[in-house]
């Protein structure tokens, strides 16, 4: 194991986030991702729970938001349902750097809460 990290998001909070800064979405989640959220009921749950996403693999590696953008860390999901990490431009040279070639993560979302697991291996 490399690293480890995790992350919470509070999702009214998030959504006031979304709202007071509609761009975010553009500079943060990829094609694929905003038309997943966008086509759910609330949006802004599975907006959270990327973004707790993105934050914990960038605990994982050890890093802030100055250096990988978080565009670059794209959460996919396999047929299943399961989530998955895929990294692009940055995100994925740092990872290269450190040696990480697997990635383990869960995430869950309530209402109110976003939460995100990532593993770095």
């Amino acid at each position: 194991m490399i690293g480890i990290g995790t992350d919470l998001v509070e999702v009214e909070r998030f959504r006031t986030t979304l709202e007071r800064t509609p761009s975010i979405k553009d500079r943060t989640f990829t094609e694929a991702e905003r038309a997943y959220a966008d086509k759910k009921n609330d949006p802004t749950e599975r907006y959270a729970v990327r973004w707790a996403a993105k934050e914990a693999v960038m605990k994982a590696m050890g890093v802030g938001l100055g250096e990988v953008a978080m565009i670059d860390i794209e959460v996919v999901r396999a047929e299943s349902g399961a989530p998955s990490i895929q990294l692009h431009g940055t995100a994925a040279g740092r990872a290269a750097e450190m040696g990480i070639s697997e990635w383990k993560i869960t995430l869950t979302h309530t209402e109110s809460l976003a939460q995100a697991f990532a593993v770095a291996l």
